[in-house]
Formats: structure tokens, sequence, C-alpha cells
């Protein structure tokens, strides 16, 4: 299971910086960064480790399986932006 980015994410990167793996973007450094509406977790990178959630100010970051169904869309949003960005690193 991985964590998921929900879209009241204020796009402030604390997730990013204690992330072990890396599977947070855009990350500060890469494009798009600056004009992210959220960011989004890689569900085939994330460990699960709960890092991300717990650095997380407004608590946009939940796990996969916590989602209700209202909030489904953000567990395939996190997945779509994920592969596209695959797609063109």
């Amino acid at each position: 299971m991985a964590y998921v980015i929900l879209g009241t994410c204020i796009n402030d990167a604390a997730c990013v910086d204690v992330c072990p793996v890396a599977c947070i973007h855009p990350a500060p450094a890469e494009a798009g960064f600056a004009t992210a509406d959220m960011l989004y977790i890689d569900p085939q990178i994330c460990i699960d480790c709960n890092a991300c959630a717990e650095a997380c100010p407004i608590n946009a970051i939940v796990r996969e399986q916590d989602l209700t169904p209202k909030l489904l869309r953000y567990k395939t949003l996190n997945a779509e932006m994920a592969l596209a960005r695959s797609k063109v690193a």
C-alpha cells in the first residue's frame, strides 16, 4: 500500500524533505514545482513508511486504504501523475 496526496496539498514540500525513497514529485529542484497545484506520490516507489504523512502540516497525505469513496480519485491522480513523469524522465 502507498500513501496518497490529496487536493488540499499546499505544496510546501515538508513531505519531500523526509521521504527516504524520493517518491514525492515534483520536488523543489524539479521542473514544475513552482507551478504545481499539488504534489503526488509515486505508488510504485512508496514504501509506506508514514514519514510524509507525519511531516505534512495540513494532513493532506493519507494511507491508500484509508481513502473514503469520495477521495479515491486522488489515488488515481497520484498514479497517473507518476506514470506521466516516468514517461518524461
